[in-house]
C-alpha cells in the first residue's frame, strides 16, 4: 500500500470487512455501528485515503470539482473572493480549479473551453474588460453545466449573478465628497464596456444631479490603472481644468493619481481629495492612506459558491441576482 493509491479494498482487507461496509462508513450511513466507523476512519486517516474523483464521477454522474474564471490572479479583490469560494467548497468536500483571462477575451474563451469537456459540476466566472459578447458561454450552458457569474456579470435574462450596488456606491462615494465640500469631482472610470465601469458612473452622475452640480464631460476620464490615473491628472492639469477631488473606479488608479498629484505639488487632501473602489490592502498602506468605498470580495466568493451549489443540487430560489452592499472606508485622503 505504501507504493500505491489506498483503495477501498485495501481497507475492507485489513479490517476484514466488506467493501460495501466500508464505503458506508465512510459515508456515515446510519446502518453502520459508531464502533465500526470509527475503526474505517481511523485507518483510513492513518492509510492517508483520498477518495478516487474521477471514479465517483463515472458512478455518480459528479466529479465535485468547479471551474473558475477570473480576469486576474494577482489582484486582491479577486483572490480574496477565490477565498470566499475556497471556504464554501471546503465545507462540501469541493475541490476548485483557476483559470485567469488576463483580460482577454480571447484567452477567457481558451479557459472555457478546458472546461468544456463536462468535467466540472459547475463554472463561476467574472468576465473580462474586453467581453462584450457571450455565445462562448453556450455550450457549456447546452450541456447543463450551471454558471454562476460574479462582480462583472453578463447581461441577459436568465443568468445567475452576485454583484455589488456598484451604482449605490459610487453614489455615495461623491455624495460624501460633496458632503465635506467638494464642488469639482472628477471620476477616473472604468471602461464602459463592462457593467461594473457603467454602473459607478451612473452613480457619480445622479449624484452631482441629485445635490446640483452640473455635469461636466471634461471632469470624466476613462482610466482604470495605476499609469492611466497619473496620466488622468497630468491631462487634466495641462487643460487647466479645475477639480478639487477625484473619485477613481479602483484602488490602482487611485494610487497612480496620489503619485501624479505629488509630482505636480498638489496637496491631498487640502487641494484634492481622493477616493478609491476597492478597498484593495494597498489602501492602508498608501501615505496618505486612502479613503476608499470597501468591496466585501470574500463574502462575494461564498454567495457566489453557495448560488453555484444551489444550481448543481437544483435547489429551486426565485433570486437570479444577489446583490451586496459596498461601504465608504473614510482615511486620509479626504
Amino acid at each position: 500500500m505504501k507504493n500505491s493509491r489506498v483503495t477501498i479494498k485495501d481497507i475492507a482487507k485489513e479490517l476484514g470487512l466488506s467493501v460495501s461496509t466500508v464505503s458506508r462508513a465512510l459515508k456515515d450511513h446510519p446502518d453502520i455501528s459508531v464502533e465500526t466507523k470509527k475503526a474505517v476512519v481511523e485507518l483510513s486517516q492513518r492509510l492517508k485515503y483520498k477518495p478516487n474523483m474521477m471514479a465517483l464521477s463515472l458512478k455518480n454522474s459528479r466529479s465535485n470539482i468547479v471551474g473558475v474564471i477570473i480576469p486576474e490572479l494577482v489582484h486582491y479583490f479577486f483572490s480574496s473572493v477565490i477565498s470566499g469560494i475556497q471556504e464554501v467548497a471546503d465545507k462540501h468536500k469541493m475541490r476548485v480549479i483557476v483559470q485567469q483571462s488576463n483580460e482577454s477575451f480571447e484567452q477567457e474563451g481558451e479557459a472555457l473551453d478546458a472546461f468544456s469537456d463536462g468535467w466540472i459540476d459547475g463554472l463561476i466566472v467574472s468576465i473580462s474588460k474586453e467581453t462584450s459578447t457571450y455565445e462562448h458561454f453556450d455550450e457549456l450552458q447546452a450541456k447543463g453545466i450551471p454558471i454562476v457569474f460574479f462582480d462583472r456579470p453578463i447581461e441577459q435574462d436568465n443568468v445567475d449573478s452576485v454583484v455589488f450596488d456598484d451604482y449605490k456606491g459610487a453614489y455615495d462615494a461623491v455624495e460624501y465628497l460633496l458632503k465635506i465640500g467638494r464642488r469639482s469631482i472628477a471620476h477616473f472610470a472604468g471602461p464602459a464596456s463592462t457593467h461594473v465601469g457603467r454602473e459607478r458612473l451612473r452613480g457619480y452622475k445622479k449624484a452631482l444631479q441629485d445635490n446640483g452640480i452640473p455635469f461636466s464631460e471634461d471632469l470624466v476620464l476613462y482610466a482604470d490603472s495605476f499609469e492611466k490615473g497619473g496620466a488622468g491628472v497630468e491631462a487634466l492639469v495641462a487643460k487647466g481644468i479645475e477639480f478639487d477631488a477625484i473619485f477613481t473606479c479602483n484602488d490602482f488608479t487611485a494610487m497612480g493619481v496620489l503619485k501624479a498629484l505629488k509630482r505636480e505639488g498638489i496637496l491631498v487632501p487640502d487641494q484634492v481629495a481622493v477616493v478609491g473602489f476597492g478597498d484593495e490592502d494597498i489602501a492602508r498602506m498608501v501615505e496618505p492612506p486612502l479613503t476608499t468605498v470597501r468591496q466585501p470580495g470574500r463574502e462575494m466568493g461564498r454567495v457566489a459558491m453557495q448560488t453555484l451549489i444551489d444550481k448543481i443540487d437544483k435547489v429551486p430560489t426565485k433570486e437570479r441576482v444577489h446583490t451586496l452592499e459596498a461601504s465608504i472606508i473614510v482615511r486620509e485622503t479626504t
